[in-house]
């Protein structure tokens, strides 16, 4: 018989407790369960990830949130994809852009045609063929449309946004939803000693918060997850050697770009993420091949507007934890793992925790086979980011520095080996279950970085050669002709401000 969960505590504030806080408002608040939230001033939060991919659109959606206030409220701007500058050969640029490259033929992947047929007059770079890369190399912006017939039905979009102020925006939400905000610094944690399940947290000042459900969001601490209840950390750092962050704030610059920027320096990479009112930017890098002092000196010497702070300097170690739901606890965001935000997947990550909780919420007894489904379907997600991650580093003819020559030669996983080859051989990508980075993403990188494949899938031959590549000219000219005709992306950005009141 079910004994159903009468009290969450969720663990830490920030950006995942607070996602975590307003889902489980909207969701999990059925009049008999109570939601508690506990978190402390004192301790800071990360906060410096301010990229999402297009999923964080139908999380806001099912919170309720409006997009224009959602947007007013966090400073937030559109975000058409992820400019690489330099990752190749230190002189080269790709674009990885939302939504997909031209339109598929027969059921045949765009980018098989476009194999065969790229070496002829009029085709281009795989770039030119999707219209979010369009756009954003024009500055312009315009929702996707349904219409197959449109250019604007293969794009699709994200935002960036000022974390701290999400964070608030949704504390507002969960608190009117009937959260309970505790405020204090957790000193301790009470085990169940038949069960071995946290039984409370307890606070500095004496207050013992007891719970059924505990959702860890401490961040990199794992307050719950990784010192409590003792799951081990399986660490990517040998694949994924950047352990050092530094973030700081410049003045807005025009025009606001819808896209962000990840630009390659010699131990690590730089981004740029363009919001309303301000623009972020940081300086990932490997201390092994580089000391804190010139890491800060190159992020510096590399800004296009002045600072409005000072540097903050984070530490972190690439990987996850083996399972991120042990007995009554499960982890969200940075107490779960941490992949660096290179491919801006660590609110995705929060996201589908959340998601995969909810579609497997638990009892009292909390059974093994929810809890071993849910461990599965994230060390799954994780591993797929991981993979995909590290194939940007791996996959260059850089040999400018001992960093670029010790990630192009490493042994990477047999997974991503596999990947490789298969597309080396003739263009074929295969996904794995509930992978998040689909052909599109795997082939823009790929070819990005010129993972060139040697031949095409053979099934491309039995298309009339002529009309494939008139029809390849022609989804060209129109992406190029329509992203000059969009609104610029700060006219759109006021106007859905206007909108917002």
């Amino acid at each position: 018989m079910t004994q159903p969960i009468s009290h969450v505590v969720i663990v830490g504030g920030g950006t995942a407790g607070w996602m975590a806080a307003a889902a489980a408002a909207r969701f999990l608040d059925d009049g008999q369960r109570r939601i508690t939230l506990v978190e402390s001033d004192a301790i800071g939060t990360v906060g410096v990830g301010e990229a999402t991919i297009p999923p964080i659109i139908g999380f806001n959606r099912l919170l309720g949130l409006d997009e224009g206030r959602f947007l007013s409220a966090t400073g937030g701007s559109y975000k058409l994809g992820i400019e690489f500058v330099g990752w190749d050969t230190g002189e080269d640029r790709y674009f990885h852009p939302f939504g997909h490259h031209g339109r598929d033929f027969d059921g045949l992947n765009f980018h098989q045609a476009w194999l065969k047929l790229r070496d002829r007059d009029g085709i281009g770079p795989i770039d030119d063929y999707a219209m979010a890369a369009a756009a954003a190399h024009a500055g312009t912006f315009a929702p996707p449309v349904a219409d197959p017939r449109s250019p604007l039905s293969g794009l699709a979009y994200a935002y960036h946004f000022d974390a701290g102020r999400y964070a608030a925006f949704l504390r507002a939400q969960a608190e009117a939803g009937g959260v309970t905000r505790i405020e204090g610094r957790i000193e301790r944690v009470e085990r169940d000693p038949a069960s071995g399940h946290v039984a409370a947290v307890v606070l500095g000042d004496g207050r013992r918060v007891a719970g059924d459900l505990f959702i860890d969001c401490s961040g990199f601490r794992s307050l719950l997850l990784g010192q409590a209840m003792g799951v081990p950390f399986v660490d990517w750092s040998h694949w994924l050697p950047c352990d050092r962050a530094l973030a700081v704030p410049t003045r807005r610059t025009d025009p606001v770009l819808p896209y962000t920027r990840a630009t390659a320096r010699p131990a690590g990479w730089q981004w740029r993420i363009p919001l309303q009112h301000r623009t972020g930017n940081g300086h990932v890098y490997a201390s092994a091949f580089m000391d804190d002092a010139e890491a800060e000196r190159l992020l510096l010497a590399n800004l296009d507007a002045e600072p409005t702070d000072t540097p903050r300097r984070l530490s972190f170690r690439a990987g996850r934890y083996q399972r991120m739901w042990e007995g009554n606890v499960v982890a969200l965001g940075l107490a779960g793992g941490f992949l660096e935000p290179l491919e801006s997947t660590s609110i995705h990550l929060i996201q589908n925790g959340i998601s995969k909780l909810f579609a497997l919420f638990p009892d009292k007894r909390f059974t093994a086979v929810e809890r071993d489904r849910y461990n599965r379907f994230m060390t799954d997600a994780y591993d797929g980011i991981r993979d995909f991650i590290i194939l940007h580093y791996h996959a260059t003819r850089r040999d400018d520095t001992p960093f670029w020559r010790h990630v192009r030669t490493m042994t990477i996983p047999d997974t991503l080996a596999e990947k490789i080859a298969l597309f080396r051989e003739k263009g074929r990508i295969f996904r794995y279950d509930d992978e998040l980075f689909a052909v599109p993403s795997w082939v823009a990188v790929m070819i990005g970085q010129n993972i060139m494949p040697d031949g095409y899938d053979p099934i491309v031959d039995a298309l009339d050669e002529d009309r494939v590549a008139d029809a390849l000219r022609q989804m060209r000219r129109a992406n190029a002709t329509l992203a000059r005709t969009l609104p610029p992306h700060a006219a759109v950005l006021a106007r859905v401000g206007e909108a917002a009141g």
